[in-house]
């Protein structure tokens, strides 16, 4: 889903929850600002964080929203979560990925403010954007543990679209050496099993057993690719020293 797949819907949704969160600048500036995340969400080098990931997290958000307080905040949260996207391999995949949520979060504050969103809203939705970087919001935050949930809920889709997934994501960081990503991503499939609770919101629970299934899945090719390249590595240096010592022994006879 490119710039031009966006959904007709989707720019009349960023406006409907600007004004909701209370932005008092003219509806064509407001529709400006939201073509102008359309674009950022549509640029090159976009996999999957791109706009149909955005338009997933809307959907998402708008399946937990009865828990939500402020519904329009949490929406215009995920609109920002990945608005700075930057994959480039100076930036290492297992530790944070391409999404800068502290720049994005930056973003937001100034461009609600910009449209007339009240400061504490405005803040909100900057701090929701932040709470991304380590993805453990507080249970009793409800707007948060929705906007979490709604981030991570393609962990918990069917086992097709989970290996779409991976491959889109894989393709965002081709840069990277296949034995780099692998083992990165490895890492990153450790933590989240290894955490207590992957959805905190009630509704978002009944995601919980099929993203653990999909990620375990993924763990175990995962690693059965590791160990290939592991015994690929031991048989190529093993080769090096079998020619280094015949070169020994041929010198060693002349």
């Amino acid at each position: 889903m490119g710039v031009h797949d966006a959904p007709q819907w989707l720019l009349s949704a960023f406006v409907r929850s600007a004004v909701g969160a209370g932005a008092t600048a003219p509806t064509e500036q407001i529709r400006d600002a939201g073509q102008a995340l359309v674009d950022r969400w549509g640029s090159p080098g976009r996999s999957f964080h791109n706009l149909k990931h955005l338009v997933d997290v809307l959907i998402r958000v708008d399946e937990l929203v009865e828990e939500t307080h402020q519904p329009d905040v949490v929406r215009l949260a995920a609109w920002y979560h990945g608005a700075i996207f930057d994959a480039a391999d100076r930036k290492a995949y297992a530790n944070r990925g391409g999404e800068d949520e502290i720049a994005s979060a930056r973003l937001a504050y100034d461009e609600l403010i910009a449209l007339g969103v009240p400061d504490a809203r405005a803040q909100r939705v900057h701090d929701l954007v932040v709470a991304l970087v380590r993805h453990a919001p507080n249970p009793s935050d409800f707007d948060c543990a929705v906007l979490c949930d709604a981030d991570l809920a393609m962990l918990a889709t069917e086992p097709q679209k989970y290996k779409a997934y991976v491959q889109d994501i894989r393709t965002e960081y081709s840069h990277l050496p296949l034995e780099d990503y692998v083992r990165a991503r490895v890492r990153i499939i450790h933590k989240l099993l290894a955490r207590p609770s992957l959805f905190v919101s009630p509704l978002g629970s009944a995601w919980e057993e099929p993203a653990r299934q999909n990620l375990s899945g993924e763990l175990q090719r995962l690693e059965k690719e590791l160990r290939g390249i592991d015994a690929a590595a031991a048989e190529a240096a093993a080769h090096t020293a079998r020619t280094a010592d015949t070169e020994g022994s041929n010198a060693a006879r002349t």
